[in-house]
């Protein structure tokens, strides 16, 4: 069985995401609409998960947002 090719979506702008790492070469972006609901899953996915990572808000061209320590604290 081959191995699909990553990322087969297009990042939306103005919507978060960050990722899970389940192991070698196996990442999981996930996406939410609003920074609340970001935030949240977020600390519930870094509770449970071992390697989490925030890339923040995609704008378009880049990602914005991406400190996950300054957001948290707010």
């Amino acid at each position: 069985m081959s191995r699909r090719s990553t990322k087969k979506f297009e990042f939306g702008a103005g919507i978060y995401y960050f990722e899970i790492n389940k192991g070698y070469q196996s990442n999981i972006t996930i996406k939410r609409t609003t920074l609340e609901k970001a935030l949240d899953a977020y600390r519930l996915y870094s509770k449970n998960q071992q390697k989490v990572s925030w890339l923040g808000k995609w704008d378009g061209k880049k990602f914005t947002e991406n400190k996950i320590e300054e957001l948290i604290k707010e």
